[in-house]
């Protein structure tokens, strides 16, 4: 009588074990995960935006102001690399040579972008000198993202330029 009780309860242990098997299966496939598969995408990423390593020029903890100057207005959108997010509180640092091609305290400042990650400084349109394009060098840090230092190229004539930046996570 033993061997019969053994066999019938092997015999309903093999049942209870493919059924939860069977059960695991099921809710993998229903919930989007297999065995061995890539979890699932996350959200859409943004290209993030380049660095261009630094420049000697730069001199750290520019006062907060968002006008040195008149006739070119930059502004644009601070977001994250992960997800596209908007970044509020991002420092945004900026300088730049002065109409006469020369750098000096005077065109040097910091934003800290809105709720929307909105930045905007006015400047003049800025300087070259010694055969270089005119440009206005940005560095912007925020908690939890690399600091980014980058140049934005302003067209030549143009009163205003728009530039979106996108920030790496820090791993």
């Amino acid at each position: 009588m033993k061997t019969q009780d053994t066999v019938a309860n092997v015999k309903l242990l093999r049942r209870a074990l493919a059924g939860g098997v069977l059960l695991a299966a099921l809710l993998g496939v229903l919930s989007g995960v297999t065995a061995g598969a890539a979890p699932p995408p996350a959200g859409p990423r943004c290209p993030l935006t380049p660095g261009d390593g630094g420049d000697p020029f730069y001199k750290p903890n520019p006062p907060v102001r968002s006008h040195v100057g008149t006739g070119f207005v930059l502004s644009g959108v601070v977001r994250s690399g992960i997800d596209c997010a908007v970044l509020q509180g991002a420092r945004v640092e900026f300088w730049l040579r002065r109409p006469d091609g020369q750098y000096d305290d005077a065109h040097r400042g910091t934003v800290l972008t809105d709720a929307g990650g909105r930045y905007r400084f006015e400047s003049n349109f800025p300087g070259g000198d010694g055969g270089f394009q005119p440009h206005i060098h940005l560095r912007v840090a925020v908690p939890g993202y690399r600091t980014l230092t980058t140049v934005y190229l302003p067209r030549a004539g143009s009163a205003a330029g728009t530039f979106d930046i996108v920030l790496e996570p820090e791993v």
